[in-house]
């Protein structure tokens, strides 16, 4: 009899097996099988939130399959992903597959790797209640805002809405940050900035920083035109020069927060987008020469801590490939954040010696970016510091009549230039940091002529609209979500509509401001930043056994079951409306504006004078195409379960619908609309008239995301 090992994906189960051979089967649970059910709430409140979970619609046969694989085998090992959403799947299967909980059948793997398998396999233990009970806090805690809040909302601004108890954090500092642009006044300042040629005839660029009385700022041009008269026909000498050297050190390896924002930042990839191919990297690619083999660790962390033997390994590689003195002097750890969990290693590559080229040829465009990066950030957090000559200079300018006063203008010089390249020559992290400018040789004493000088006007700046990767690192930063949660938290509140990507940049739309408001009048701890945060705290408590899950249930939702039944109470009566539900369509019974409400098959259009005037009538969506039967135009149409079809405008005179979605070409052959069919096709309507093409390939994915 085989031993059965149960892993999350296909692709995983593939690798494991290879490393793991014939004595033992492997294969995939594709995820969960087991969930709260969404058609109720499906939680008991009255029962201390007693979980009501069902097998996950679809998965029937995959579980009966599972069952009988389990029964056929000597031993079964729970192979999941280490974390606490893996473990909670294990404590699934392990509930379903009836397995002693207490028995050692839960094993993990950092990298998918031989050794890594390996090392797992002979380290089972039993599933962690804690973990599993603190991804069921989650879960429950998000089951109860979402499906008790979420009708209040929609039910006060527009049908279908939801609110999530960290979605609706998400969205409030988008909306904060908005509000905080909205709000700022821009302040005048000037510079006068210069630029000098020294004896070598090499360019030196400076920025004035006052005069004799000490610092000076310039407010206006009047005070700037001043100074700029004061420095007609002035001579220019280095006053002081001051050298040093300083020493930069490597960024530490990835985790998922900085991989997410280094991979937005660098590779225009979106948080969901870096996930999917960091995850294909875990799993296992099929390399040349290496077969299926896994080649970063887990991709979900938020530690900085490497296993000595990567180090060893790194360490190995830059000495044979950059020589021995790129290596520090002694080994270099980093400190994870305060509240890291620190479960698992940072993301590095399995195999250190295996370079980024070398594998280009076996991984996709994606794939070879994120590793590159993973790679090169790893290998630059084990190598020596880069050192720079620093140089600081001041170099004061003065005509005649104010050199004999004792009055001068002061500008500053300052830069560096490379003693030692250090990590720099594998990594290099200067687009990730402000780039100081290098400087020619400068002597005191020196005089300087004045190449050019300009005054130049500027306008402070309100704080910048959050970008994908800076929304991460507030999230981080505030406490709010895990590693594993940042992608899904992003898409979903764009899905939803509360913010929309603009040129990389988030914004709140009038409806996420419109959620944001009513939750921060009406229910100010579930949009409170540092309530947030305490609660993901108390979460991460319980994964480690130290507090009641139960009793954080319940001290949370008594009192968001009070705050919800008083904001009923006193909203009764209010409905909100959006501007931009408005529309120009009269109502053809009272006059008033239609507004655009949702109902069960979607948007219509209804009277704002409800109950008063009942007029309502369907959501016109035209498109460019017309009829091929009448030449009315053709309208997109909902069926009575809500799916998206096209129709003539003439119904019910004209008959004419189709699934094919109208395009805004028409047939070069009859002159009629073309739809496209699945498969990419796009054809004539006409059957006669036959013309088709194939239609356009779509830009690359890298530029659609930008």
């Amino acid at each position: 009899m085989a031993k059965l090992v149960i892993v999350e994906s296909p692709a995983k189960a593939k690798s494991i097996q290879k490393y793991l051979g014939s004595g033992y089967e492997v294969t995939s649970s594709m995820g969960h099988v087991r969930d709260l059910p969404a058609a109720k709430l499906s939680v008991d409140v009255k029962k201390d939130f007693a979980p009501k979970y069902a097998i996950i619609k679809g998965k029937e046969k995959l579980v009966k399959e599972l069952k009988e694989r389990a029964a056929a085998s000597e031993t079964v090992y729970l192979a999941t992903d280490p974390d606490r959403e893996g473990e909670a799947i294990s404590w699934h299967l392990a509930t379903l597959l009836d397995l002693d909980l207490s028995e050692a059948n839960r094993v993990t793997f950092n990298e998918i790797t031989k050794h890594g398998v390996q090392t797992g396999m002979a380290h089972p233990r039993a599933v962690d209640m804690n973990l599993v009970n603190a991804q069921q806090t989650r879960r429950i805690l998000d089951r109860l805002v979402g499906y008790r809040l979420s009708p209040f909302v929609s039910q006060k601004i527009r049908r279908g809405l939801s609110a999530g108890r960290v979605q609706s954090v998400a969205v409030r500092l988008i909306v904060d940050r908005e509000e905080e642009i909205n709000a700022f006044v821009p302040e005048e300042y000037w510079t006068l900035d210069a630029k000098f040629l020294s004896a070598q005839r090499k360019v030196i660029s400076a920025v004035f920083t006052g005069d004799e009385t000490g610092k000076v700022k310039i407010t206006n041009k009047e005070q700037a035109d001043m100074y700029l008269a004061r420095l007609e026909d002035a001579a220019y000498t280095v006053e002081s020069v001051k050298k040093g050297t300083r020493k930069k050190s490597p960024a530490p390896p990835f985790n998922t927060s900085t991989l997410q924002q280094a991979a937005s930042t660098r590779l225009g990839f979106q948080a969901q987008r870096t996930m999917r191919t960091a995850q294909e990297l875990y799993e296992g690619v099929d390399v040349a020469g290496l077969g299926t083999t896994g080649l970063i660790t887990y991709m979900r962390t938020d530690s900085l801590r490497i296993s000595e033997d990567a180090r060893a390994q790194a360490n190995a590689f830059i000495s044979a490939t950059y020589g021995s003195k790129y290596l520090p002097d002694k080994p270099r750890y980093f400190k994870s954040r305060a509240g890291a969990q620190d479960g698992h290693e940072a993301i590095r590559p399995t195999v250190p010696s295996l370079t980024p080229e070398q594998v280009k040829g076996s991984l996709t465009a994606d794939q070879f970016k994120l590793y590159n990066i993973i790679w090169k950030r790893f290998m630059a957090s084990q190598m020596a510091a880069c050192v720079q000559n620093t140089v600081k200079a001041e170099i004061r300018g003065a005509n005649a009549a104010d050199a004999a006063a004792g009055k001068y203008c002061a500008f500053g010089v300052s830069g560096y230039s490379v003693k030692f390249d250090g990590y720099t020559a594998l990594y290099d992290d200067s687009a990730d940091d402000e780039k100081e400018g290098k400087i020619p040789e400068l002597a005191a004493g020196e005089t300087v002529r004045n190449k050019e000088l300009a005054a130049n006007q500027h306008f402070t700046q309100p704080p910048a609209r959050y970008t994908e990767a800076t929304l991460i690192k507030a999230l981080e930063e505030e406490g709010i979500g895990r590693p594993s949660t940042y992608a899904t938290i992003i898409t979903t509140i764009i899905k939803r509509e509360y913010v929309q990507r603009s040129a990389k940049l988030l914004r709140p739309t009038e409806l996420g401001e419109a959620i944001t408001k009513l939750l921060k009048e009406r229910f100010p701890k579930i949009v409170n930043v540092k309530f947030t945060a305490q609660m993901e705290s108390s979460l991460d408590d319980v994964g480690a056994g130290e507090a009641d899950y139960i009793k954080i249930l319940h001290s949370f939702y008594d009192d968001f079951e009070k705050t919800l039944s008083k904001a009923k109470e006193d909203m009764k009566d209010v409905k909100i409306t959006l501007a931009e539900d408005v529309t120009d369509i009269p109502c053809d019974k009272c006059g008033r504006m239609m507004v655009i409400k949702s109902g069960r098959f979607g948007r219509f259009l209804a009277c704002p004078g409800y109950p008063e005037c009942k007029n309502a009538k369907p959501l016109v969506t035209e498109t460019k195409a017309v009829c091929p039967k009448c030449g009315k135009k053709i309208i997109e149409k909902r069926s009575r379960r809500g799916f998206v079809f096209y129709g003539c405008e003439g119904w019910p005179e004209c008959d004419f619908s189709t699934w094919d979605k109208p395009t805004d070409e028409t047939c070069p052959k009859c002159g009629k609309s073309l739809f496209k069919k699945k498969g990419g096709v796009i054809a004539c309507p006409d059957e006669s008239c036959g013309f088709e093409k194939k239609a356009a390939r779509r830009k690359k994915e890298e530029k659609t995301d930008a």
